[in-house]
């Protein structure tokens, strides 16, 4: 898979993940694992980048004496969400033209 088009795909699955509600790493990693694996280091990639672009704030709490981060979106990124879903009717589109081609040479 095209690493361009991955990345965008991983962005918009934590995005997903914090729609609802508030959370943290932990919980995101849990929250996404029943769709797709993802590492904690990939995943903090992905939160600093969504930070940086606007798409989501972070505060820090205290959670069993610990500091935990917790991540909240923005309406930049529900709007990135929206914005991929209209993509993606365009690219489910363009698949059932490609996968067209190939049942009619069956």
């Amino acid at each position: 898979m095209d690493i361009q088009l991955k990345r965008g795909l991983l962005d918009v699955c934590v995005l997903a993940a914090i729609k609802d509600k508030d959370s943290y790493g932990y919980q995101i990693i849990k929250d996404i694992k029943p769709y797709i694996e993802m590492s904690e280091s990939t995943l903090y990639t992905i939160l600093k980048r969504l930070e940086l672009s606007g798409m989501l704030t972070v505060r820090t709490s205290e959670h069993g004496g610990r500091l935990r981060k917790y991540y909240h979106i923005t309406k930049a990124g529900l709007g990135r969400i929206e914005d991929f879903k209209n993509e993606w009717r365009e690219v489910m589109a363009i698949y059932q033209f490609v996968n067209k081609e190939d049942t009619k040479r069956a």
